[in-house]
């Protein structure tokens, strides 16, 4: 007779967070502003202005959008509030950086309004495999929200995990 296989992790009360469940569905979009410098580096304040005008951006219809300079160019502040303030009513999310700076804005905005309840006094697995990028921001968030209401914090798969933080005994 064969021995009955118990899961003992389906059965214990850890649970595991997948931030990857998080993801924010949408497009994700570039505006390098390098486009429309004289020589990609020279910001000429009347041809900027005129070149945002002639500029179809109602391409970004409800992306999330990343705006940088690709060149080491010296950008005004004023520049990225224009390129912003066309993004207006058209852009889901505009932030200022790189494509792994709008996730990082991305699941931030989602980790913040994460209801930790299912979690409090529990053991928790950060999963730590995806298929979406994640970025390495996010764990570090998700560890820090965690810690007020998790037992403990292990990342990776349940029969790998790595300890990564234990509630102290009162």
């Amino acid at each position: 007779m064969a021995e009955e296989i118990i899961n003992r992790v389906a059965q214990s009360k850890l649970k595991v967070l997948d931030l990857e469940d998080y993801y924010a569905a949408g497009e994700r979009s570039q505006i390098d502003i390098s486009q429309w410098l004289l020589e990609g580096i020279v910001l000429v304040e009347s041809r900027f202005r005129e070149s945002l005008k002639s500029t179809d951006f109602s391409v970004y219809q409800g992306h999330f959008v990343a705006i940088y300079c690709s060149t080491d160019a010296i950008i005004p502040q004023w520049a990225w509030m224009l390129v912003q303030s066309q993004l207006k009513d058209i852009a889901a999310l505009t932030v200022y950086g790189n494509l792994e700076q709008l996730e990082t804005a991305l699941y931030r905005s989602s980790i913040e309004q994460l209801d930790l309840s299912d979690f409090q006094d529990h053991p928790v697995i950060v999963k730590g495999c995806s298929n979406k990028p994640v970025p390495v921001a996010a764990y570090a968030m998700i560890t820090e929200r965690l810690q007020s209401v998790a037992k403990s914090i292990m990342y990776g798969e349940a029969c790998s995990a790595v300890p990564v933080y234990k509630r102290k005994k009162s």
